[in-house]
């Protein structure tokens, strides 16, 4: 016997049409879409079903639903699904309400990316790159431990001002010194975490600051998914 989990995620009823219009966007087919007597909808991509019901009062800025989707192709998602939003919305869009977020390795084994729809819910798609699930211990060296958790806090936790401290606080050390990868790592994320936050200009003095990090061919190579959301920031 095969058993199938289908999440179903609350959506503000007004916004059940933008919501499918964003799963569109990302290559789902809408398989089931109502509006009376109450709003309901189903939309697939391959073997991923989700399914949204309508909450009048639900207040997107306060959602802390969404749901968990395993791939074996996590650049692939992350590629179409932004292509998929820039034709949808001209723009890719990093922050506010939709959003997707930048793809990283994270600590416990996955390579990941988070996106939320129009009502707030957040699909963090993922797949494996290590055999052992759990958490990795928090590094011990300053710079390599500020970057652990601040990913933690900003991504897992959704906490951004949690996220910002870290990062400001290691960033502020006078006896001691990040590599030049780190040091981009950090002021991309903390760029990153700026924008979101709606810093506008506190997050483009990060990002300039970040792009004049000088790097060698070998810093370039470690450094590309931090590279590369710099430029969609900077964009």
């Amino acid at each position: 016997m095969t058993e199938t989990t289908i999440p179903m995620l609350p959506c503000r009823t007004s916004l059940i049409d933008s919501v499918v219009a964003f799963y569109t966007a990302l290559g789902f087919d809408t398989t089931h879409l109502q509006r009376s007597p109450y709003a309901y909808a189903v939309v697939e991509r391959g073997s991923v079903e989700l399914q949204l019901y309508g909450m009048k009062e639900y207040d997107p800025a306060s959602s802390h639903s969404g749901c968990y989707v395993l791939t074996e192709d996590v650049d692939g998602l992350h590629t179409a699904f932004r292509a998929g939003l820039k034709a949808a919305y001209r723009r890719v869009p990093t922050r506010g309400l939709p959003r997707i977020g930048p793809l990283k390795d994270m600590s416990y084994g996955v390579r990941q990316f988070l996106v939320t729809d129009p009502t707030g819910n957040t699909i963090r798609i993922g797949q494996p790159i290590s055999e052992d699930p759990n958490h990795r211990p928090a590094p011990k060296e300053t710079f390599a431990r500020a970057l652990h958790m601040a990913d933690l806090f900003a991504d897992s936790k959704q906490d951004l001002p949690g996220a910002a401290k870290i990062i400001d606080r290691v960033l502020g050390l006078t006896d001691e010194e990040p590599t030049p990868v780190q040091r981009l790592r950090l002021l991309v994320l903390r760029g990153d975490i700026a924008q979101r936050m709606g810093e506008a200009e506190r997050a483009a003095e990060l990002l300039e600051e970040a792009e004049a990090v000088p790097l060698d061919a070998a810093g370039r190579a470690s450094a590309g998914d931090a590279l590369a959301r710099l430029a969609e920031l900077r964009d």
